[in-house]
């Protein structure tokens, strides 16, 4: 962990840089490549072109969870800060834009302290000054970090809770066990009796997920070759990113949209000294998109020690809101 040189933060409160916000890259992806089953982290979708990519999917028309869950956080807000109370610290985590904090951030009372933690350093720390800007006496602590592996929460002078923010149903690209696991280590983070606003895709009609995850102007599928674009410039990888077509399939029984990039032909790819066999029509898994009704998913917050205490959910029940307490 490493300190931001303090000239560098600016309108920041202050800045923390974890080393696992990059040095796996080169190891995950050779032991991905490896498996039967090609395989590539989504997490590795999110350098500054990928985090910006995703912004532009938010705004696609066929892309209904952005808006939905936007529209949830409006309708809500006064709701939101009774539960939380006044003089909290809100840890966002996979901050992304810090877009939809704001409606949150507006409705609290007093809030501490804003941390978003996020992997993509560059976009954490333009998002993160931009925030700080538009809320001048508001402590903004930017985090560098995959916050799926451990790193401590800084203690913020004042602040009466910690609230967890994780909005998008980016829970929904773990695997079930996996999303126990995060959320068993958000709540020790957090605390007892601290909460969590989550959002969580729901269960739907398989036409309206296959419009989102294909959408007609090819910004999902860009997208997706990103990761192997950051492998051709950060790895020294040789993809011809012509070569491979985005793919998002729904997968009924696991209750997930799978995204694969394919093959188009028989073709080896190099990094760093190591070939890897592609034939025509074999794929690389590159995310999971999890799918959860109501209730599903209550069960499976409360095997990692959350209390389910309420939720919303729009009108064409698309898309979730759930205030959880740490049990």
């Amino acid at each position: 962990m490493s300190d931001a040189a303090a000239e560098s933060l600016g309108p920041l409160h202050d800045y923390v840089e974890y080393d696992h916000a990059a040095d796996s890259f080169l190891d995950d992806v050779l032991e991905g490549l490896a498996l039967p089953q090609k395989k590539l982290s989504s997490k590795y979708f999110y350098d500054e072109r990928g985090s910006k990519l995703f912004d532009d999917i938010c705004e696609l028309p066929e892309y209904y969870p952005t808006r939905t869950e936007t529209g949830l956080l409006r309708a809500h807000a006064t709701e939101f800060a009774e539960l939380i109370g006044p003089n909290a610290s809100v840890v966002e985590f996979g901050s992304g834009s810090s877009t939809k904090i704001r409606i949150l951030l507006d409705a609290l009372e007093t809030p501490a302290a804003y941390i978003p933690v996020d992997i993509s350093r560059d976009h954490l720390l333009e998002s993160a000054k931009l925030l700080a800007d538009a809320y001048p006496d508001l402590p903004v602590v930017p985090i560098a970090a995959d916050y799926t592996q451990p790193f401590e929460l800084p203690e913020i002078a004042g602040g009466e809770a910690r609230i967890g923010f994780f909005p998008g149903s980016t829970i929904g690209n773990c695997t079930r066990s996996a999303a126990v696991d995060f959320l068993r280590a958000a709540a020790t983070d957090l605390g007892t009796d601290n909460g969590l606003l989550i959002g969580v895709d729901l269960r739907k009609d398989m036409r309206i997920l296959h419009a989102a995850y294909n959408d007609a102007a090819g910004v999902t599928a860009d997208f997706n070759l990103n990761v192997l674009r950051r492998v051709n410039d950060e790895l020294g990888g040789d993809f011809n990113l012509d070569a491979f077509t985005h793919d998002a399939r729904w997968i009924a029984d696991q209750g997930r949209i799978e995204m694969h990039l394919v093959s188009d032909w028989d073709q080896d790819v190099r990094i760093d000294g190591h070939s890897f066999n592609f034939v025509a029509g074999e794929s690389i898994h590159t995310e999971d998109s999890h799918k959860y009704d109501v209730e599903e998913f209550h069960a499976l917050a409360a095997k990692a020690g959350w209390r389910a205490f309420r939720h919303w959910t729009d009108a064409d029940n698309l898309f979730s809101l759930h205030y959880l307490r740490v049990a």
